[in-house]
């Protein structure tokens, strides 16, 4: 794929210019950080690459590149939870994205059902080992994963 975006620039056009120079990593992914509009909570964290960023900008809707499944995905195209997009910002050095968005439906953004993917935390002062134990946040189910997505 053709580059869609300026590519970077000098440090100084980079950090205080007004031209988007997205610095996408070695796998031609930049990371996303989705944030609930309303709240402010970090609801997801996912990854763009060219096409996902640039279709992100022109339908101010959520889309973003899947890891896992190797594709461009639009966010609630199978669940009818769609992001609509209220912001975009870029960071300093231009190689992360914050994204602000209102959820379609339930609210939900997780794949689970919750309404973020941070729905447990690590308590500090544990001591490190292979069982380090997690806590529920209390984000339950918004949604049944397995009446939407299948088993």
């Amino acid at each position: 794929m053709s580059d869609l975006f300026a590519s970077p620039g000098t440090h100084a056009e980079i950090e205080e210019g007004l031209v988007l120079m997205p610095r996408f990593g070695a796998d031609g992914l930049i990371a996303a950080i989705v944030v609930d509009d309303a709240s402010g909570d970090v609801v997801m964290v996912a990854w763009m690459n060219q096409e996902a960023l640039a279709k992100t900008i022109e339908t101010g809707e959520g889309w973003y590149w899947s890891r896992s499944r190797k594709e461009l995905w639009h966010k609630g195209a199978t669940s009818g939870h769609v992001q609509t997009v209220t912001e975009i910002r870029v960071d300093c050095d231009q190689d992360a994205i914050l994204v602000r968005v209102v959820t379609a439906g339930t609210g939900a953004n997780c794949h689970t059902g919750r309404k973020g993917c941070f729905y447990r935390r690590i308590p500090l002062g544990q001591q490190s080992s292979q069982a380090v134990a997690l806590e529920p946040t209390g984000d339950v189910p918004l949604f049944d994963p397995k009446a939407v997505y299948g088993g």
